[in-house]
């Protein structure tokens, strides 16, 4: 029966795919060594054979022959070697065949387990591998179980793919047997396991998603220079084409949009614009911040200063985009604070009022804080979100709150 056991052990082990022979003998020598130490205090005079084939393994150990014994581990007496009618002389060596029974069936059991225990070992090893080569590939799979925290998904060989809530776009849920596409973001790990883990919040997974819709990119005519997304809500994609033949926008959008609905789709409606990119800063803000129009641009050689961009009064709402996302993508795009301000020269300023005339009401220290993210006019700060006016001046939200009634109650008037 342990012969059985060990033989079963002996297969699955065998049939573990992407594991070359010698590795495979090597190993199982290793584990059968572990076992002849427990068992006899040491292996270092053992010869362990392994027939992976037939499931099997021959093992001897190798003894010298001494008229009297000091050391059992290592030495048979004369009398011993020749109990069976042999002709051994002190000095010669004596090769003795151990058994599986030998072992006992302790023994069995161990070399079982510890077999069963390398396996695993191995196909965590090669998961791992197999994955962190795909890092920052494209990934489809089938949700196998979904929780509050997180999604787990199967491949086609059952091995499980971690996609955190974080990972996933703003109110998206999923349920079992649902396909999921996502971005290979990295691998882990922990406990002596592999943990993969999945994003679809990630720029390059909206990268890897034109490049499967757009063959142009695939190809490498048109290329991707910088993707920036608020997840759920609004992604720019800046492309480039080295061929004056292929226009990048026309290509990535398709034909009445064929090509970029099936990415919007697939992001639940995550509005994107696709922008020609450009090496001139002024002109790739320009393109950012569509479709308002800038009517100038000051760029400040300090990195750290903000760019400040003007544009007439009825503009500003579209450059600065729902909740600010537009003016926030803009900034990420350039990799550079961008602030929206108002052209004084439209002549639409005069319906509107200046802060400074509301500081019977609002303290001057807020007014100022204010005024230094370019807001010097009610209308300019209304035409913000509050979220992004207390982000930007570091106001308790409570403040904005009031400052956004106070302003609201003057042209309601």
């Amino acid at each position: 029966m342990e012969k059985t056991a060990l033989k079963d052990a002996f297969s699955e082990f065998k049939n573990l795919k992407k594991i070359d022979r010698a590795t495979m003998a090597s190993v199982l020598v290793e584990v059968f060594k572990a076992q002849l130490a427990k068992t006899y205090g040491t292996a270092d005079n053992f010869d362990v054979t392994i027939n992976i084939d037939k499931g099997d393994c021959e093992i001897i150990r190798n003894l010298e022959v001494v008229d009297v014994v000091e050391d059992p581990t290592t030495q048979i007496s004369v009398e011993e070697a020749n109990k069976n009618g042999d002709d051994f002389e002190v000095g010669d060596d004596y090769a003795e065949v151990i058994s599986l029974a030998d072992f006992g069936r302790r023994g069995i059991l161990n070399l079982k387990q510890n077999l069963q225990g390398r396996i695993m070992d191995i196909e965590k090893a090669n998961v791992r591998a197999k994955y962190e080569e795909k890092i920052g590939e494209l990934f489809t799979g089938e949700v196998y179980q979904t929780w509050a925290k997180e999604s787990l998904l199967l491949d086609e060989e059952e091995n499980e793919l971690h996609l955190p809530k974080s990972e996933q776009i703003p109110g998206e849920h999923f349920k079992k047997k649902d396909s999921v596409k996502a971005i290979i973001k990295s691998v882990e790990m922990r406990n002596n396991t592999p943990i993969i883990t999945l994003s679809r919040v990630a720029d390059s997974f909206l990268e890897k998603l034109f490049e499967q819709e757009v063959p142009e990119i695939y190809d490498g005519l048109i290329t991707i220079k910088k993707v920036v997304r608020i997840p759920g809500e609004r992604a720019k994609v800046a492309v480039e084409s080295y061929d004056d033949r292929i226009d990048p926008i026309g290509a990535c959008i398709g034909v009445k949009g064929t090509r970029i609905i099936g990415i919007v789709r697939e992001l639940r409606n995550e509005n994107i614009d696709v922008i020609q990119w450009t090496s001139n800063p002024s002109l790739l803000i320009q393109r950012a911040l569509a479709p308002a129009k800038i009517t100038s641009i000051e760029i400040p050689k300090n990195a750290e200063e903000p760019i400040k961009v003007y544009m007439h009064p009825d503009e500003v709402k579209k450059g600065i985009g729902r909740g600010g996302c537009n003016i926030r993508l803009a900034s990420m795009l350039v990799e550079r604070e961008i602030e929206v301000w108002r052209d004084n020269d439209n002549a639409e300023e005069e319906e509107d009022v200046l802060l400074s005339q509301f500081s019977n009401e609002i303290d001057d220290w807020v007014i100022e804080r204010l005024q230094s993210i370019g807001c010097d006019t009610a209308k300019n700060v209304l035409a913000l979100d509050p979220a992004d006016v207390a982000k930007r001046t570091d106001l308790e939200d409570e403040t904005v709150e009031e400052v956004f009634r106070i302003l609201k109650s003057e042209f309601e008037d």
